[in-house]
């Protein structure tokens, strides 16, 4: 099991995460007992997460696309270093995207001379 990283809120809650591995298998070690202390906060370690985020968000919704809905999935890994970071699903970085249309409902027509035949 990868080891714990302690993160600090803007508020000052504590937030501990399982660590993990970096590529080529170093594992961050803390001192004593308790989880390895992140050196950025919660938040900031989430910044960039949310940048792309907002690119990802502005590149579909001002395309040529124009769905009704735009749904991002992020894998993200939180480094006590790096904070977080787009986890790979496998070998290529992980982003789910799930654009969705609602369709434009049909226009009425008003009933004609024979609408009563068909009852």
């Amino acid at each position: 099991m990868d080891g714990l990283v302690e993160f600090r809120t803007e508020d000052g809650v504590h937030v501990v995460v399982e660590g993990v591995e970096d590529e080529d298998g170093a594992r961050l070690v803390s001192r004593g007992d308790g989880p390895a202390r992140a050196a950025r906060t919660f938040e900031d370690s989430l910044d960039g997460v949310r940048a792309a985020a907002a690119s990802a968000l502005r590149v579909f919704r001002d395309g040529s696309l124009r769905p009704d809905s735009v749904e991002l999935e992020f894998g993200v890994k939180l480094s006590a270093e790096a904070g977080a970071v787009i986890a790979k699903g496998s070998a290529e970085g992980h982003l789910v995207v799930r654009l969705s249309w609602t369709p434009e409902p049909s226009p009425t027509r008003p009933p004609g001379p024979d609408a009563a035949d068909r009852s």
